[in-house]
């Protein structure tokens, strides 16, 4: 039986305004990535969402971005190497530390929206990422873009790596994210975006927005869950899985590498 690691990004609400719906998600996802504060969250939501995932079973894993709520982390932003690697240190210190107080481990790290995308394609900002993670927590699985920079850089820090693919989003025939100022950047159609899904979880491939099929890693997939139909495509999703014999698991619960 094949098996493979569903991740949604949750813990995204702030304050007063809430953003996706995190509790009936945690439901049908093995692991989950939580806002940090920069980009969303705040104190209180990221500590609900951690008690929700530990109650859930779902693995947890820090989903730090760039100090921009305004911008809720998809605007490009050129820090310095070192405001970069603080950046970093100090959003998965504090989902671990909160993490761990709370009775749980922290899982993984995976970085967020612009950060995420800007360190697929550079490797010099992949590493210093990495380089955070590492001085963390050596042991923790560093999340990237399947086929990137972000896998390359983190595999050459000696991280364990977990090559990501995306339920919802269009590929670029490079094998990137298509931006999401392009229109139909991410998909609404359940049955699209199942279809996507089967074809990277059995085939170890996607095809691009413009027809290219292009060979990739899938041992984890992501749902976004400020997607409005996040909670339905994660149901759908789910069960397309199991009627294709393909099992649901967080990665650190996997009996074989990676």
């Amino acid at each position: 039986m094949h098996t493979i690691d569903i991740n949604c990004d949750l813990g995204e609400s702030y304050g007063a305004y809430k953003i996706g719906n995190d509790l009936a998600i945690l439901k049908f996802i093995s692991s989950a990535n939580i806002a940090c504060g920069f980009h969303a969250g705040d104190p209180g939501v990221i500590r609900k969402t951690i008690e929700a995932a530990l109650n859930h079973n779902v693995a947890i894993g820090a989903h730090p971005g760039f100090p921009d709520i305004q911008g809720f982390g998809r605007r490009n932003m050129y820090l310095s190497d070192d405001e970069l690697f603080d950046t970093i240190l100090y959003q998965v210190s504090a989902l671990k530390g909160i993490t761990e107080a709370l009775g749980g481990k922290l899982q993984h790290v995976k970085p967020h929206g612009a950060m995420y995308n800007m360190a697929a394609k550079d490797y010099h900002m992949a590493k210093t990422i990495a380089r955070a993670v590492k001085k963390i927590d050596p042991s923790l699985f560093f999340y990237g873009l399947a086929n990137s920079q972000m896998i390359q850089a983190a595999k050459d820090e000696g991280l364990t790596t977990v090559s990501e693919t995306f339920a919802d989003r269009r590929y670029t025939k490079e094998g990137l994210l298509v931006p999401r100022s392009q229109p139909d950047a991410v998909i609404h159609d359940s049955n699209q975006c199942i279809q996507q899904v089967l074809t990277m979880a059995k085939d170890q491939k996607v095809i691009s927005a413009d027809g290219h099929e292009i060979t990739l890693k899938a041992d984890t997939i992501c749902l976004h869950g400020d997607n409005v139909q996040a909670l339905e495509l994660a149901k759908h999703i789910t069960e397309a899985l199991e009627k294709s014999d393909i099992h649901i698991s967080a990665i650190n619960n996997w009996s074989i590498g990676i």
